[in-house]
């Protein structure tokens, strides 16, 4: 009996989903709101909902469209590499600190990120990356 309840009870609220919807159908159609907006892009590349104005002609040429992805540019230093001094090394223990030279920002170093052997005050290049506990350098090679 309790299965039939609860089955009635679903059929009304079902019925009730599908008349509130079409009540709301009817009145955005009374409103006179469409449901399909254009929007446009203008020459920022932002949306807007404002064509754009048919008499003005935009520059672009043929040729400066790249299709495709661009050809690498090799270079031997990365856009992400970064300067630095070591401020502490301890060979020992296989870790130590490099101090970067634009932000004075300081970052953990372990033997196994090293390209070169390096010492204290070395002038090396390295890259950052995320680690347990922070930023960390690394592919650190002599400068």
């Amino acid at each position: 009996m309790a299965d039939s309840f609860n089955k009635k009870e679903r059929e009304k609220k079902k019925k009730k989903r599908k008349k509130d919807k079409e009540q709301r159908k009817e009145q955005r159609r009374q409103e006179g709101k469409s449901g399909a907006e254009f929007m446009y892009l203008d020459e920022d590349g932002n949306l807007t909902t404002t064509p754009p104005d048919p008499n003005r002609k935009s520059t672009i040429k043929a040729e400066d469209i790249e299709i495709g992805v661009p050809k690498k540019v090799d270079s031997d230093e990365s856009k992400f590499s970064r300067k630095g001094t070591v401020k502490f090394f301890n060979t020992d223990k296989g870790y130590g600190f490099i101090i970067d030279n634009d932000t004075k920002e300081s970052f953990f170093v372990h033997a196994a990120n090293l390209i070169d052997s390096i010492q204290d005050n070395d002038k090396v290049v390295f890259e950052v990356g995320k680690g347990p506990k922070g930023p960390i350098a690394l592919e650190v090679k002599l400068a």
